[in-house]
């Protein structure tokens, strides 16, 4: 090859090689995000029989200013456009295609409840939008096959359902039980995690299963039932607004129960409180999260984070909210992935940095991760059973898988 020739191919070689970094280096955008701003949207009850959710969006927000007093993500502050709903499925339609349509956001995040994300489920997926870190635990959100653009984030209300049941067949043995449900999704999926988990014995030891409507004005009424069938274990699967109600009323007819009270309601200050600390000694639950009450904990570094995060940030929050360090935790998680996008926002890479995922939030439970896979979208699966005492919840025994889908 002569001097010529071979001074053309490595011109040739360069040219290429400047044109392949070039096409890396360049950015890639979907509706909601230009070089200074990502537009998240997001669905909350704020008012309506639901509201004590609210402090989810509330949380998120809290966070996303934080983030964006630090420089943002990449150099992008995240515009958070949060809606409310009032727990209305006909109004969340209204709201995402609002947040979809209107506002063109890059996604929705973090939107609350069972029977109102359901409502927009196929319309995310068939506009192929992020439906991400949803606050809802329903089993439904783990189906990447059929709904690849929808993903939740705790453990679902069926594994913890399943756990309560292996609790409850381990350690009383042949004990009767009453159920007090919400008559919607969220209500029915922690049921069939109860049947599923007791199995054979479900229909020897189920000795009462009462639905509620969100529209009702109480359930004192349907606790009398469910005290009247003599259940030695009382089911609370709850809302905090009726959650609240039972236990009040529980105490008022000097019933004394076992208590069992799912994770949807079980934040101090939203239902415990409001029921009295003195109704609700101890009542069991379950969570991912630490105690962030116990003294031993104090000086441990994610609480100490998370109490300056409410301090200075959210100064009007109730840190006896256990769902505020679920919303930090969610939008701790969406940073993350936005991190991992880099300058590739697009809303198929969002959700494959989302099944990306393989971290630490130092607020959960040690031994649990937030961990993802392309057929994994059920970001935390373990819990551990809690007892409340005084004035908060004390985690005991080890770290639970649910065996169904460990």
């Amino acid at each position: 090859m002569s001097f010529v020739a071979r001074r053309l191919a490595a011109f040739s070689a360069a040219v290429c090689l400047f044109a392949a970094s070039s096409s890396f280096a360049q950015k890639s955008y979907d509706p909601g995000v230009s070089d200074t701003e990502i537009k998240i949207g997001n669905i909350m009850p704020y008012s309506g029989p639901a509201s004590a959710y609210g402090v989810f969006g509330r949380t998120q927000a809290a966070y996303f200013r934080k983030i964006n007093a630090e420089g943002g993500i990449n150099g992008r502050k995240i515009n958070f456009i949060s809606y409310d709903d009032a727990y209305s499925p006909p109004k969340t339609v209204e709201q995402a295609r609002k947040l979809v349509e209107s506002d063109e956001v890059l996604l929705i995040f973090g939107a609350l409840g069972t029977a109102t994300n359901s409502a927009i489920h196929k319309y995310m997926n068939m506009k192929k939008v992020p439906q991400l870190f949803i606050t809802t635990y329903a089993s439904k959100w783990n189906d990447p096959k059929n709904f690849p653009w929808t993903m939740g984030f705790g453990a679902t209300y069926n594994a913890e359902a399943r756990i309560y049941a292996a609790y409850i067949l381990k350690n009383y043995p042949g004990k009767t039980i009453g159920i007090l449900y919400q008559n919607d999704d969220l209500g029915k999926d922690y049921l069939a995690g109860l049947h599923d988990g007791l199995g054979a014995q479900a229909a020897s030891l189920i000795k009462a299963e009462i639905a509620y409507d969100t529209s009702a004005p109480t359930v004192e009424s349907l606790v009398v039932r469910i005290k009247d069938a003599n259940p030695d274990i009382f089911v609370n699967i709850s809302s905090p607004k009726f959650a609240a109600q039972a236990i009040r009323k529980i105490a008022e007819l000097k019933w004394n129960p076992v208590h069992i009270l799912t994770s949807t309601a079980n934040s101090t200050a939203a239902t415990l409180k409001p029921a009295g600390y003195e109704n609700s000694q101890g009542i069991l639950s379950a969570s991912a999260f630490k105690d962030v009450d116990d003294p031993q904990l104090k000086e441990d570094p994610s609480v100490k984070e998370w109490r300056a995060f409410m301090t200075q940030w959210f100064p009007d929050g109730d840190q006896d909210d256990g769902f505020t360090r679920t919303g930090f935790a969610q939008s701790k998680t969406l940073v993350q992935v936005l991190r991992q996008c880099g300058d590739d926002l697009t809303r198929d890479n969002v959700m494959r940095q989302a099944a990306n995922l393989d971290m630490e939030i130092g607020l959960l439970i040690p031994g649990i991760r937030i961990k993802t896979g392309p057929t994994d979208y059920a970001p935390i699966k373990q819990l551990q059973m809690m007892r409340f005492r005084n004035h908060r919840w004390e985690r005991f025994g080890p770290v639970l898988n649910d065996d169904k889908n460990s």
